[in-house]
């Protein structure tokens, strides 16, 4: 299988500009090979994801098959190709990709003893390895020995979006990429490999095709998608602030929102639940100032970041799934962006929203893996010299 054309990497010399790499992977493999370090390159690549290409409907027919077509080089060597995450082509609405590891690709049934393993095949960066079973039991090796931190990362493409409303947007959808150890600044080929991704939009989200995705996406934009108590006691404790001109004691805050809920009609239950809704608040918002989330003095005023930051990722996520085009991914993202900055005033004001959110909807206050990602991304975020919210203003 070729493609119908060569893809077009970034810094190609055919953009006539030097090949630079386009993430640290590539980047410890180029310096790796400058030293004759052969073994350095394989214990890069045995932390890393790498990706076989395959067409859509190939992959939409038989989602757990994974077809690995040879191909031969220039030189009539015999060679089976995966590429990098940095190096991965453009997105195409028909070609997707399996993500595969190294251990994976060490077990493959290779029959030809002479047949080489070939990474970012016809990119500035290949390299060939030979893939015999004294070499395949090296690399089954190195990836027994490497622990793979696929997540909690902040990474970046040097290629991808570092300014402007894109980058702006993507940088408001930074916990989840953190989280997911993907690049944050990505609008492409891949979010998660193909056939998970569709897994976890069907599973995760209900989503199995365009319409669906469409749908989901607009919740999030409008703050539709979360529960509505939480800002709705948030705005009661900003109305008495205003109205007192300092920040009303919990018992105020509590009381007052009680009895506008009494108000508005809501049932005996429904106090109840605003009553301690409050309370939990409070607890949590104690927590974030003395892990650092929040300063001394400050609180949440409203929890849309984490719908707006959702819909960042799921924009990326529809893109990765073949259910948008990259125009419509980008737009998205970018109205996402625009909404944050109308609704905080900082990328710490915002983080510590994004945080209440998803806190208060999954973690129930056993401060477990929900409540411990955010701290990680949040402190990743803010104190990171390349982060996105070190490098961009937030107005």
């Amino acid at each position: 299988m070729v493609m119908s054309s060569p893809p077009s990497y970034p810094g190609h010399p055919a953009h006539g500009v030097p090949w630079v790499s386009p993430s640290i992977t590539e980047h410890l493999l180029y310096e790796a090979g400058a030293r004759g370090d052969a073994e350095a390159q394989l214990r890069v690549l045995a932390g890393e994801e790498l990706y076989i290409v395959a067409p859509k409907s190939e992959a939409d027919a038989a989602p757990d098959m994974i077809t690995w077509r040879p191909y031969r080089d220039g030189t009539g060597r015999n060679c089976r190709p995966v590429l990098t995450r940095g190096m991965l082509p453009p997105w195409h609405p028909d070609w997707v990709f399996h993500g595969v590891s190294l251990r994976w690709v060490a077990e493959f049934d290779w029959r030809d003893p002479h047949q080489l393993l070939s990474v970012n095949t016809g990119t500035p960066a290949q390299l060939l390895f030979p893939a015999t079973p004294p070499h395949r039991a090296m690399w089954r090796r190195y990836h027994a020995e490497n622990d793979r931190p696929r997540r909690d990362r902040l990474i970046a493409l040097r290629h991808g979006a570092l300014h402007g409303p894109l980058a702006y947007g993507l940088a408001c959808g930074a916990h989840l990429a953190v989280g997911n150890g993907v690049p944050w600044n990505e609008v492409g080929t891949v979010y998660h490999e193909y056939s998970c991704e569709l897994e976890l939009l069907r599973d995760s989200w209900g989503i199995t095709e365009p319409v669906g995705w469409r749908k989901q996406l607009d919740a999030l934009l409008d703050a539709r998608n979360s529960p509505a108590e939480p800002d709705f006691v948030l705005r009661v404790r900003e109305q008495l602030r205003a109205g007192l001109g300092e920040q009303p004691s919990a018992d105020v805050w509590r009381e007052t929102a009680a009895g506008h809920a009494q108000d508005i009609g809501v049932g005996h239950d429904m106090v109840r639940d605003i009553e301690e809704l409050v309370r939990r608040i409070v607890r949590y918002e104690a927590r974030f100032r003395a892990d650092g989330l929040l300063p001394p003095d400050g609180r949440v005023t409203t929890t849309v970041a984490y719908d707006y930051g959702r819909a960042v990722n799921l924009a990326r996520w529809g893109l990765s799934a073949r259910f948008c085009v990259p125009h419509e991914a980008e737009q998205a993202i970018v109205h996402a962006g625009a909404l944050s900055r109308s609704a905080y005033r900082s990328w710490e004001d915002f983080s510590a929203g994004y945080a209440l959110g998803r806190v208060l909807r999954f973690d129930g206050e056993d401060y477990g893996d929900y409540y411990r990602s955010n701290v990680t991304a949040h402190r990743l975020l803010t104190d990171s010299e390349g982060s996105p919210w070190r490098n961009i203003p937030w107005r």
